[in-house]
């Protein structure tokens, strides 16, 4: 009994991870991308002056 608690909460948690995980790398991916935006518009106003 005690055995089917614990294997439920460890998936339980594992699910937590994994979604907190996904969570995390859209983040730092959005990041990356708006940085790159911000870098592009940086560069072509640098090549028009």
């Amino acid at each position: 009994m005690a055995n089917k608690k614990t294997n439920a909460k460890r998936e339980a948690w594992q699910k937590k991870q994994e979604e907190q995980g996904k969570k995390t790398v859209m983040w730092i991916f959005g990041v990356l991308v708006v940085l790159a935006i911000i870098y592009l518009i940086w560069t072509v106003s640098m090549m028009s002056a």
